[in-house]
């Protein structure tokens, strides 16, 4: 069964996430480990991470579907020694909120080397991984590819491939692909040739079995143009025709699908319901 679901509020507590993801049609979800846009946050309490945990098999959830992403505001990539360091100390500390809910894991955009060069931004990414691997137990990092925009670190597999390169522990070390950031990157996958070439060069940068996380967005923007800006499925560049094609590689499904577009009234039920109907197509 394809595990899809989206990115969903915390605003009722961690313990009601479960629920709110199967009453949208899901059965994996992606959550903020605290109010994205703060440097502040907490290790929830014993009882709630119990609630969340007995909940997650009440509703028949998988621990292998549930992913947290980190604050708006890290910067790994950061040159400035203020930043990197907050950037650092958050990301340890939602690592620990994770550990905590037993969610395995934590994504994260690599950062923004803010135009002081690529080697000097994946050289403070590999400091700041290998200070997380070494303070975080049983949570795998989730390097999210990005939009080439910005001083964007990320938005290749062959720069992916020197972060792990220089990693400490690279089997901690796993990938989210994000359609709108791919299409943003010039990875067209509206058609099957240039799925296949994007499955192919993963797989020979970085391995295809590190992608444990797909962020199913469509594009407002035109394929090769760096704007990172989501769509709801099938309103967008991609179209539906594109995800049908995307979705029709069985590795492709294999892999839990999180939407993370625009948040209408009950669009996640609507958009859910949408792409177990394409995957439903194929498989008939």
């Amino acid at each position: 069964m394809v595990k899809v679901g989206a990115h969903m509020p915390i605003a009722l507590g961690f313990e009601k996430v479960p629920k709110l993801t199967v009453e949208v049609g899901g059965n994996a979800f992606q959550i903020f480990p605290h109010s994205p846009r703060t440097w502040t946050a907490k290790i929830p309490d014993k009882k709630v991470c119990n609630q969340f945990k007995a909940e997650m098999e009440k509703y028949g959830i998988s621990f292998d579907a549930a992913f947290c992403h980190t604050g708006y505001l890290i910067n790994l990539a950061s040159p400035r020694e203020d930043v990197w360091k907050k950037s650092v100390e958050l990301f340890i500390l939602e690592g620990k909120i994770c550990q905590a809910l037993g969610i395995k894991y934590l994504n994260v955009h690599p950062g923004s080397h803010l135009g002081f060069g690529i080697e000097v931004g994946i050289d403070n990414i590999v400091k700041a991984l290998d200070l997380f691997l070494q303070q975080v137990k049983d949570v795998f990092v989730l390097l999210e590819n990005t939009s080439p925009k910005g001083g964007n670190i990320g938005y290749n597999f062959s720069q992916m491939k020197s972060i792990l390169s220089k990693v400490s522990d690279p089997s901690r070390i796993m990938l989210t692909y994000d359609t709108c950031h791919g299409f943003d990157s010039g990875y067209d996958i509206t058609n099957k040739d240039g799925v296949r070439k994007l499955l192919d060069e993963i797989d020979k940068e970085v391995g295809f079995w590190r992608v444990k996380m797909i962020h199913l967005n469509d594009s407002k923007a035109p394929l090769g143009k760096p704007m990172d800006r989501h769509e709801n499925i099938g309103k967008g560049t991609i179209g539906i025709d594109g995800f049908k094609c995307f979705l029709s590689f069985e590795e492709i499904r294999a892999i839990p699908l999180i939407l993370e577009t625009p948040q209408e009234e009950d669009m996640y039920r609507k958009e859910i319901a949408l792409i177990k109907s394409l995957v439903g197509e194929m498989q008939a």
